[in-house]
């Protein structure tokens, strides 16, 4: 690239101007004025110039849309979740990518947390039933739902939220907290939060509550399936907020129209922003649109993280070449030094 041109960068929808104005202080800056479904060949033709955006989970980016940007050198992705990317394809051709985690974790866990007292405790279902005018056949045992304080919270995943889910729980509403992780938190970190490491199948069969928190991979769809909904308590909850994939959604919906499960709080789906009119259908469910993150000052810290990557991984600003939560790094400054391996693929070169 000569010194003489400026890098050109690109932001995929509209988000707060002011804080993406920053770009414009040392790139090239496109904007998108209004919300776009992007598909993957105007996603292509929008990056074939490029040398960074800045895109969110609507949009995807794998081998095709790499390769049709050759001088595409950094992906900053708005949302600590990144199944948008291709990190391997990414890694392969040099090109940096980073995302916003951290700064929405607090707020992902009231979320969570909403979800789960929104579904032991019937609220949206007892708003339909006030506003269609049913309160007049009020019965003693109208409107039952499960006690929150003093119950059980399984958590299946223990990263920052799930730990920002295991706090409110145990010290805010007194319940007993048990979780499951790839790996057991370290003694101290579990005296802290209250929390009891147990394994999967004592989660399923134990919790009052179980609210899904781990990241989504091969190794994870599905892993909530008719055979886990099968282990778990006829009178249970289940709140997702990690991503739909890990949910049979068929399987879920079954139970809860069969009396197998006591609700559910969804706030992710596996083809969103579609969702199975089998889910639309139930009382039982509290559906969200994916809204985890959705406070005003969250929202614009996210963007403000994601500006700050895409600056630094261009060779800008005070964190020149060092992106605050760069999520591919590593590997590309390993290839360029003899090889790595990302995934299941050997680099030996980058690209750009």
């Amino acid at each position: 690239m000569s010194e003489a041109r400026r890098a050109r960068v690109w932001v995929s929808q509209p988000l707060f101007d002011d804080v993406v104005a920053q770009l414009g202080e040392h790139f090239e800056l496109a904007t998108t004025e209004r919300v776009t479904a992007w598909s993957p060949a105007a996603l292509a033709a929008q990056l074939a110039s490029l040398d960074g955006a800045l895109i969110t989970l609507n949009e995807r980016v794998g081998a095709a849309e790499i390769a049709a940007a050759p001088q595409l050198r950094a992906i900053a992705n708005v949302g600590v979740g990144y199944n948008n990317l291709d990190i391997d394809a990414l890694s392969a051709a040099g090109i940096l990518a980073s995302n916003t985690p951290d700064v929405l974790t607090e707020t992902t866990a009231d979320l969570g947390f909403a979800l789960l007292m929104a579904t032991a405790r019937r609220i949206t279902e007892s708003e339909r039933w006030l506003r269609d005018g049913q309160w007049g056949q009020w019965s003693f045992k109208t409107m039952l739902g499960a006690d929150i304080h003093g119950s059980t919270l399984g958590i299946l995943g223990m990263g920052r939220i799930g730990q920002g889910i295991a706090r409110r729980g145990a010290h805010g509403f007194g319940m007993r907290v048990l979780y499951h992780n790839r790996s057991r938190l370290p003694a101290a970190t579990e005296q802290a939060l209250g929390a009891q490491y147990v394994d999967f199948d004592t989660l399923l069969a134990q919790s009052d509550h179980l609210v899904l928190v781990l990241p989504y991979s091969k190794d994870s769809h599905h892993i909530i399936d008719a055979a886990a909904l099968g282990k778990m308590r006829a009178t249970a909850t289940l709140v997702n907020i990690a991503r739909g994939g890990i949910v049979d959604e068929l399987a879920l919906a079954d139970a809860l129209a069969n009396g197998r499960l006591a609700g559910a709080g969804l706030d992710v789906y596996e083809g969103e922003p579609r969702v199975r009119p089998e889910l639309l259908a139930l009382r039982n469910v509290v559906l969200t649109p994916h809204i985890g993150s959705a406070s005003l000052a969250t929202r614009r810290a996210m963007v403000q993280l994601a500006v700050d990557n895409l600056i630094a991984a261009l060779g800008k600003g005070p964190q020149a070449g060092r992106p605050p939560s760069a999520l591919n790094a590593y590997a590309i400054a390993a290839a360029k030094h003899g090889g790595a391996i990302v995934g299941a693929r050997k680099i030996v070169s980058t690209k750009r």
